[in-house]
C-alpha cells in the first residue's frame, strides 16, 4: 500500500539516482546503509555519559542510538493509532525513516562525549569549527563509506531528518561576533542544506540561530523528542547504578531548587523507585508516558505546501515536557558536573589536544617532526590529507580522523605516541 504522506520530493536521492528494482522502500535502504557501516559500529565504544568500557552495563552511543530508534518508532506507531487524526492507514509518518534518522543522529560525535566535541570545536576555530550534527551531515553526504569517500547518497527526507540545526558557522559568527560553540553546520555544507530545503530560501522570520533551529521536519522533531526521552530517563538509570545519583543527592538538589519531592511528584516517584530498587520499571513506564504525550497539529510555513513533513508539527504535553526538563536538569547538575566525570572529561580533552598537536605539526602544517618524516596515520588517510588543496582542507581531514576514533582507539594511539612503556607489534593493530 502506497503511503500518501510522502512524494517524489521526499524520496529523491542526493545523486538523483533511482531505487527502482529494489524490493525495499527508499527509507529502508537509508536505514540499512547506515546499519552496515563501520561508522555505526564504532558507536559501541564511544561515550554516552560514562566512559565506554568502564563497566559493561553503561549505555554507549550505540545502545543510546538503538534506544532512541525504538522510542522514535513507537512514537510513529502511537501517532498513527490515534483516533483523532490526522494520520490514516495509508497516510502516516514512516517508522523506517524515523528509525534511520534516530540511528544516525549521533554518528558524528567524537570520542569522549561532549567534552571531545567542545575540544575539537576549539581546535578547529580557525577552520570553520566542529559540531556533532554537522559532522553527521558530513559523514552521510561525503565520508561514511570509507573506501569511496562518497557518502551514502541519502534521500531528501532522511538527510533533512538529521538536520537539527540549519545555520552556517559563519552566519552565527557574524551574528554574535565570535566563533559559535555549537548548533551549526559547516559553511561548505550550504549546498546540502539548500538541497534539503528544495532550493527554497529561509524567510526573514527564520533568522540564523535559535529561531531557525526550531524549524525541523516532523521526523526530526520525533527524533529530537525520542532523544530527549532517552537522555532524561535512561541516563538516570545508569547514574543510579553507577552510584552518582542517590536519594540524599536528589533531596539536596530538590531543596536547593525548590522542587517538591512528595508522593506523586516526579522526584518523589524517582526516589520511591530507588528505595524499592525498581528504577528500570520506573524508567520503562515513564518512556511509555512520554511516547503517548505526543500529537500532531497542522502547520503553515514556506515548505508546508511542498511536503507533508512540514505540514505537521509534533506537539508534546507541557506537563511531560516540564518533567523531562526536570530530570535533565537533575542529571546535568548532579551527575554530569560531578568532579569524577569532569576529571575524565579533562583527561579525554587533553588526549585529543595532544593528538591534534602532533598530527597538526606533521600533516596540517605539512612539515616534519624534529626533521624526520614520521608517518603517523594510515596510508590512505595520509595520502588524502597530503592531496588536500589547502590548510583548511587538511585540518578538516585531520579532524575527521580524530572525530572518527573510538574512546579506546584514541587512548591507545595517545599511549603509543606519548607513553614510553607502551607499544608492541600487537598494539600497532589498533
Amino acid at each position: 500500500m502506497r503511503n500518501r504522506f510522502y512524494g517524489e520530493f521526499d524520496t529523491l536521492r542526493l545523486s538523483g539516482k533511482s531505487d527502482a528494482g529494489d524490493y525495499r522502500s527508499p527509507f529502508q535502504i537509508d536505514r540499512d546503509r547506515v546499519l552496515h557501516t563501520p561508522t555505526f559500529r564504532r558507536l559501541q565504544n564511544k561515550t554516552q555519559v560514562f566512559w565506554s568500557g568502564e563497566y559493561d552495563f553503561y549505555r554507549t552511543r550505540l545502545t543510546h542510538s538503538l534506544e532512541v530508534a525504538q522510542i522514535g518508532k513507537s512514537i510513529c506507531h502511537w501517532l498513527k493509532s490515534r483516533t483523532d487524526g490526522p494520520l490514516e492507514e495509508d497516510f502516516f509518518i514512516d517508522s523506517d525513516l524515523v528509525e534511520a534518522v534516530c540511528l544516525s543522529h549521533d554518528l558524528g560525535h567524537p570520542p569522549f562525549g561532549h567534552a571531545g566535541e567542545r575540544t575539537l570545536n576549539h581546535l578547529m576555530r580557525q577552520h570553520g569549527g566542529f559540531e556533532g550534527n554537522a559532522q553527521t551531515l558530513r559523514l552521510l553526504t561525503e565520508r561514511i563509506f570509507s573506501a569511496k569517500r562518497a557518502g551514502m547518497d541519502p534521500t531528501r527526507a532522511f538527510l533533512d531528518g538529521i538536520l537539527k540545526y540549519k545555520s552556517l558557522w559563519s552566519e552565527l559568527k557574524s551574528t554574535t561576533g565570535k566563533s559559535p560553540e555549537h548548533h551549526f553546520i559547516y559553511d561548505d555544507q550550504h549546498a546540502h542544506l539548500d538541497w534539503a530545503m528544495g532550493g527554497h530560501d529561509f524567510p526573514l522570520e527564520l533568522p540564523p540561530g535559535t529561531v531557525r533551529d526550531k524549524f525541523k521536519s516532523v521526523e526530526c522533531q520525533v527524533m529530537d523528542w525520542a532523544d530527549d526521552t532517552a537522555y532524561s530517563l535512561n541516563d538516570l538509570s545508569d547514574s543510579v547504578r553507577a552510584g552518582f545519583l542517590n536519594i540524599e543527592k536528589i533531596e539536596a538538589w530538590a531543596e536547593q531548587h525548590g522542587h517538591p519531592i512528595g508522593e506523586g511528584t516526579p522526584l518523589g516517584d524517582l526516589m520511591r523507585s530507588i528505595r524499592r530498587r525498581r528504577v528500570d520499571p520506573f524508567v520503562g513506564k515513564r518512556i511509555g508516558r512520554y511516547i503517548q504525550s505526543t500529537r500532531l497539529e497542522n502547520d503553515v510555513n514556506f515548505l508546508s505546501a511542498e511536503t507533508n513533513r512540514y505540514h505537521y508539527r509534533l506537539v508534546i504535553d507541557e506537563e511531560v515536557k516540564a518533567e523531562s526538563a526536570l530530570f535533565k536538569g537533575l542529571a546535568f547538575e548532579v551527575v554530569f558536573l560531578s568532579p569524577q566525570l569532569k576529571q575524565l572529561e579533562h583527561k579525554g580533552s587533553r588526549m585529543l589536544r595532544q593528538l591534534w598537536e602532533v598530527l597538526g605539526e606533521r600533516y596540517i602544517a605539512g612539515g616534519t617532526i624534529d626533521g624526520q618524516d614520521f608517518q603517523l596515520l594510515p596510508a590512505d588517510s595520509a595520502a588524502e590529507i597530503t592531496a588536500a588543496p589547502d590548510e583548511a582542507a587538511r585540518a578538516r581531514l585531520v579532524c575527521d580522523f580524530l572525530a572518527g576514533m573510538t574512546d579506546g582507539y584514541a587512548a591507545r594511539t595517545y599511549k603509543r605516541l606519548f607513553s614510553p612503556d607502551f607499544g608492541s607489534i600487537g598494539d600497532l593493530i589498533g
